[in-house]
């Protein structure tokens, strides 16, 4: 392990201040998986979140000088990645809903407050679980690019309102304020959508009833075989 991959946040960032050219790329892959989760939560499809995360660490790393040392380091590259995406997000006046990106699923446990299905949950299940958690997405790229971002970093990030609010550089009122606003709109859209998703999940498909009964067997139940 080299020094730099040894060393803290703020001692890479004034490093890489102070000149070393390795010093934020180790930093950068520190925390590339949840910045480019963030980012392609925020900018709803791949292409725009490259350039998002990319256009963010360009200021990154052009400003690094500016770092106050009143947040975390992590904090402040959050903030300057979601406004980066966001300064996209309004020049574009991106409010349609694009596709969803093709790698969503491979960074969906990269969130804090992300977790995994159980590995014997029903098929059926898994698949209304889905289904469910394509349409939030695709509604979330719906929403105004400031309630959006909220909405990631607070309900699907796990931060904290406050941390959320560190890293949009607002106050703590506004982000409970777009969040709520966010909340409202997505149960307005998803309410109709997602009662139809559970009206096909408690209605199996058409087709011949199940058996009434078994018919007995009277050979013992098959098991592994047994080792020689």
């Amino acid at each position: 392990m080299s020094d730099l991959d040894a060393a803290t946040d703020q001692e890479l960032l004034s490093a890489h201040v102070a000149g070393d050219p390795a010093a934020f790329g180790v930093l950068f892959a520190r925390h590339r998986d949840r910045l480019w989760a963030v980012a392609l939560r925020t900018m709803g499809n791949r292409d725009d979140a490259a350039d998002g995360l990319q256009d963010g660490l360009v200021a990154a790393y052009r400003r690094a000088a500016t770092f106050r040392g009143d947040a975390a380091v992590t904090t402040w590259l959050h903030r300057v990645v979601v406004n980066a995406c966001l300064d996209r997000l309004r020049a574009a006046k991106v409010r349609r809903a694009d596709p969803l990106p093709d790698d969503l699923e491979e960074y969906r446990d990269r969130g804090a407050a992300a977790s995994a299905a159980p590995a014997t949950e029903d098929p059926a299940d898994l698949s209304v679980r889905s289904e469910r958690r394509r349409l939030v997405l695709d509604a979330l790229t719906a929403l105004p690019a400031e309630q959006r971002a909220a909405l990631v970093l607070v309900d699907m990030e796990g931060y904290s309102v406050a941390e959320a609010a560190a890293v949009l550089d607002c106050a703590v009122g506004t982000v409970k304020s777009r969040c709520s606003r966010g909340r409202a709109r997505l149960a307005e859209v998803l309410a109709p959508l997602l009662t139809d998703t559970s009206r096909e999940a408690d209605h199996p498909a058409a087709g011949n009833p199940p058996p009434t009964r078994t018919v007995g067997s009277t050979e013992a139940p098959r098991g592994p075989p047994t080792p020689a």
